[in-house]
């Protein structure tokens, strides 16, 4: 090898040895390179695992701490977890049996679950699903669910998670309410009296007593204001009492007004309003209930003329009964007179005959004055001229006893001390002096009692005058209290005296009977109001 060679060999070797100091530089640098990509990557993959467990940790702990139940199912409705309250809700435990959330569902619900599920499949989510379930103690449960569907990684769906929120109660109320909304309907249906609901006297529902009232359907009073049914002169009242009520000065109010029905014609009717307010005091709607008393209000100014007319008639009937009593008098004076000049002028002349007569005319000329009074006393009772005093009733008795004749064999005896009332003592007067004048006058015992008592019945005083004497039948009991009606046939009695202690009990809004024995006794008792 010559000397030439051996120089292109040495830099051939040198060349080599600059190209392999070069590559090992280059290995250096990309060994190193390497390290620190490992180093790295395992800090990385450290914190990545750090991080995946404690997001783990935090997820475990959002499982477990959910307060609503929360469950995880596949595709088939089979439970994979659950949560505590999951487990405490449904009574089931995953861990201890296996549980398919289809058996849960009632039958009523099961295909709306297929649709439901369906749905969720294909959107992916699934809000507000209710349903009716049966839980592990055989109890029923409503519940409303939120669920969605979990994914792989290929964004294939491998299971579904869903809160549970229990909502029996809920549902029950408003199942109640609703049954409640319907009883409330049946009732205003059906109610005799009209019904309306207006806002801002706009009818926005009438029942069906409030539309046949005016002849409309409910649409076309839906069509319609209450401004548009309402006489005119009435509206300006109406929105008065509606403002006050608005602003609180009145709850309700009722007014008597007129409406116009389809017809033209118009009807009165008796109308209460009151309005329905939310949470925060506003008002929201009016209801009103109608009444219709056209015919009732007929009925009063028919009662109203008629009392006006008796009134007249019975101002009319006292005038006229005075008149004739003192055209009645007057004649009877003059027979009286007559009769009496015959009896002195003629004494000597007459035989026993002619004298018995005489006194037949004068007990005759008695008699008619004793009725003209009664007619006039009847006539003169009426609750105008009553007055209302402070009568004490022993002291009426007291003067009766002195007033009317008392036969020596008869005694009156007030059994207990009978009470202070306020009343007309004249027409107490007249009560008690035809009761024990009838009493007196109807005795044929040797001995006679007239026993006067009462009783109190917190409302009313009830008294009693029973008497020893004849007695009346049974067949006369109601018919002796009727005017000119009085018991036998040669009774001197006018008729009158006992139809007079009708009249004044029933202005003191009381009752009287009679209990009798005939040739025992009679018991009157009456009652009078406090």
């Amino acid at each position: 090898m010559d000397s030439k060679e051996v120089i292109l060999l040495k830099k051939a070797l040198e060349r080599q040895k600059k190209a392999r100091l070069q590559a090992e530089k280059i290995l250096e640098e990309k060994s190193k390179e390497l390290y620190d990509v490992t180093r790295h990557l395992k800090e990385a993959n450290n914190t990545l695992e750090n991080l995946l467990s404690e997001k783990t940790s935090e997820l475990d702990g959002v499982f477990i701490n959910i307060i609503d139940p929360y469950v995880v199912m596949d595709l088939h409705f089979n439970v994979i977890n659950m949560n505590s309250s999951a487990k405490e809700f449904l009574g089931y435990d995953h861990a201890v049996e296996p549980l398919n959330l289809s058996g849960l569902v009632h039958e009523d619900y099961v295909q709306y679950t297929m649709e439901s599920m369906k749905s969720l499949m294909e959107v992916g989510t699934l809000k507000n699903y209710r349903a009716r379930i049966t839980v592990k103690d055989g109890s029923e449960k409503y519940v409303q669910i939120n669920s969605s569907l979990i994914y792989d990684h290929d964004r294939k769906p491998i299971a579904a998670q869903g809160i549970i929120r229990d909502i029996t109660q809920e549902t029950e109320i408003k199942q109640l309410l609703a049954e409640q909304k319907k009883q409330l309907d049946i009732i205003v249906e059906n109610s005799p009296l009209g019904i309306v609901l207006a806002v801002d006297g706009k009818i926005i529902k009438a029942n069906k007593a409030f539309a046949d009232l005016l002849g409309y359907t409910e649409g076309e009073l839906r069509q319609t204001s209450v401004k548009d049914i309402s006489a005119p002169e009435d509206v300006e009242a109406s929105l008065r009492l509606m403002k006050k009520m608005d602003s609180g000065e009145l709850d309700r109010f009722s007014i008597v007004k007129k409406y116009f029905q389809k017809s033209g014609s118009t009807i009165l009717a008796k109308t209460t309003v009151s309005t329905v307010s939310d949470s925060d005091g506003n008002v929201g709607y009016q209801v009103a209930l109608v009444e219709d008393i056209t015919k009732q209000k007929e009925l009063e100014l028919q009662k109203e003329k008629l009392l006006a007319e008796l009134e007249a008639s019975n101002q009319g009937l006292q005038e006229y009964a005075h008149i004739v009593s003192h055209d009645l008098k007057s004649p009877l004076r003059s027979i009286s007179a007559l009769a009496t000049w015959l009896a002195e002028d003629y004494k000597d002349v007459l035989d026993d005959n002619g004298i018995f007569n005489l006194q037949q005319i004068q007990d005759k000329i008695e008699g008619m004055d004793g009725l003209i009074n009664g007619i006039l006393k009847y006539s003169s009772i009426s609750a105008d001229n009553l007055e209302n005093d402070s009568v004490d009733l022993n002291t009426v008795i007291n003067e009766i006893r002195e007033i009317i004749f008392v036969p020596e064999h008869v005694r009156i005896v007030i059994m207990n001390p009978l009470p202070t009332i306020k009343a007309d003592k004249t027409k107490m007067h007249q009560l008690f002096q035809n009761l024990i004048s009838n009493a007196v006058v109807n005795i044929d015992k040797k001995e006679g009692l007239v026993a006067i008592d009462r009783k109190d019945c917190k409302t009313h005083w009830q008294f009693s005058i029973q008497d020893n004497g004849v007695g009346i039948p049974e067949e006369y009991h109601e018919k002796i209290f009727k005017i000119f009606q009085s018991m036998g046939e040669g009774e001197r009695s006018t008729g009158i005296g006992l139809s007079i202690v009708k009249k004044i009990i029933d202005l003191y809004q009381g009752k009287v009977w009679l209990e009798s024995t005939p040739g025992e006794g009679t018991t009157f008792y009456f009652k009078l109001k406090k």
